[in-house]
């Protein structure tokens, strides 16, 4: 009988065949990152004390560029000094302006925003109230110049509220930062109205340095920006910061650990035209330039359609011409026409019209986006330029000049946004500050513009701004990166 064949069975032990178990790791840490604390506290208590410090160097930034346009009379009497003369102080300040901006930048993005701040304000108030003793034409320049150089610096500000902000509240928080610059405008130009005819022009500069000095004193209560000092390693300084905020706020932070890569190559020119940034950088710097130059081409044209009344071509037959000198019979062409009451008062309503269009431009900005918005807004900007040389009354021209102050507000509000949002915190000063250097070198071409040009062809000087702002709107159209509801980058 055969035998009957089993087919071998591998017994394999049920012991061998039960998977490992493996050994009990370590729970992983949970971190975040300042972007994610920022998000998670929320706006709140903090934030509303950043908006009037900060915002408030815009009050003290305006009272001194537009202290130029009111004073502008005046010294023209004093020293009796032609247009270019003029129209060299300010430029002269804006000279100053461009040249540290760029060097204020690069300090900022490797020492703090903060520190760069605190010196740009006293600097800025000290050299204002030396202005006041300037014995010369010459010494009014050359302190004016420094003065420039000072402010420069206040754009920290704008940078340390961004940097603070959610990102959904920027778009509206920063637009309304124009309030605070309309109010330095108006105040100035209140002070002016009854300062200058009462206790002359000195004592208008004097009093102007009040509002910057008191500034001075509130930083205390603003910490310095945690992206900044992650940024460079100080991790503890920036989380202490942020737990302020969480509690100024009575919000939370988020769970964990922050961390953040420390980076070491910070404010670095080179990479504002590194491949990834080159066409932004560049197209930039073409906007701050032809906005600048129309914003302050609007500003010192109003001063100068008031001063000689060039409305429709013309000129004041109130204008007077003084003598230079002891010879007789030499005679400059100066003009002396100083500010009646109610020129003072279409600066004010010309100047209101800052504000007029913002709740506009916030809703552009924040639905439409920030390219699409600064194009229509600087498109409309040509238009009213070229409609300013219509032969029109008085009330005429104050509407044009309140439409086009509205309109060059809402480019610089929108310019300031894009710029400090679509630069990475290594160079996001460095970016602000190269952008706001270029744009002065529009500021100063300005008044030879405005206060010069503008006697010689009034249509000529209108289509130059106009053609700018032309060129600004296909730039702005054309950005390569959009920065609505992005979160701000840490590094390039």
């Amino acid at each position: 009988m055969a035998t009957k064949q089993t087919e071998p069975v591998t017994i394999i032990s049920l012991r061998n065949l039960s998977l490992e178990t493996p050994e009990p790791q370590q729970k992983e840490s949970k971190t975040f990152t300042v972007e994610d604390a920022v998000e998670t506290i929320g706006f709140g208590r903090f934030h509303i004390a950043l908006f009037l410090i900060m915002g408030s160097t815009g009050v003290a930034e305006a009272m001194e560029i537009m202290l130029i346009a009111v004073v502008s009379p005046v010294i023209r009497c004093e020293w009796q000094l032609e247009n270019w003369q003029v129209a060299l102080v300010t430029t002269m300040v804006f000279f100053g302006y461009m040249v540290f901006s760029i060097l204020f930048g690069l300090l900022a993005d490797r020492y703090g925003r903060w520190k760069i701040l605190l010196i740009s304000f006293l600097w800025g108030a000290y050299f204002s109230l030396l202005t006041s003793f300037s014995p010369s034409y010459i010494w009014f320049v050359f302190l004016r110049t420094v003065v420039g150089c000072g402010v420069s610096g206040h754009a920290q500000g704008l940078i340390i509220k961004t940097e603070f902000l959610p990102t959904k509240y920027r778009g509206y928080m920063l637009p309304l930062s124009q309030v605070f610059w309309l109010a330095g405008s108006l105040l100035i130009i209140g002070l002016a109205s009854v300062v200058i005819p009462s206790i002359g022009w000195r004592w208008l500069i004097r009093i102007a340095s009040i509002p910057g000095i008191i500034l001075i004193l509130a930083f205390k209560f603003i910490p310095e920006s945690a992206r900044f000092n992650v940024s460079t390693g100080n991790t503890q300084a920036a989380l202490a910061t942020l737990e302020h905020i969480a509690r100024m706020n009575r919000s939370v932070m988020p769970e964990g650990k922050l961390v953040e890569p420390i980076l070491e190559k910070r404010g670095r020119f080179a990479d504002l035209l590194d491949a990834k940034y080159l066409r932004t950088t560049l197209q930039i710097w073409v906007i701050w330039l032809g906005i600048s130059f129309a914003y302050y081409g609007v500003i010192l044209a109003s001063a100068e359609l008031l001063e000689r009344d060039l409305v429709c071509g013309s000129r004041s037959e109130s204008e007077v011409v003084v003598t230079v000198g002891d010879t007789e019979g030499s005679q400059s062409p100066c003009h002396c026409h100083m500010f009646a009451p109610s020129d003072y008062k279409t600066m004010i309503i010309s100047t209101i019209g800052e504000i007029a269009l913002n709740p506009f431009n916030i809703l552009g900005i924040n639905f439409l986006g920030r390219r699409l918005s600064l194009s229509i807004t600087m498109a409309c900007t040509a238009l009213f330029f070229l409609l300013l040389n219509i032969c029109t009354s008085s009330a005429g021209l104050i509407g044009f000049l309140f439409m086009l102050r509205a309109l060059v507000a809402a480019n610089f509000n929108t310019i300031y946004i894009y710029t400090a949002e679509v630069y990475p915190t290594t160079m996001r000063a460095l970016g602000m500050g190269t952008s706001g250097s270029l744009c002065r070198i529009g500021a100063m071409v300005a008044p030879f513009i405005s206060q010069v040009l503008m006697s010689a062809s009034f249509l000529g000087a209108l289509c130059l701004f106009s053609s700018v702002c032309v060129v600004c709107a296909i730039s702005a159209l054309t950005l390569p990166i959009e920065t609505k509801g992005r979160a701000l980058q840490v590094s390039g």
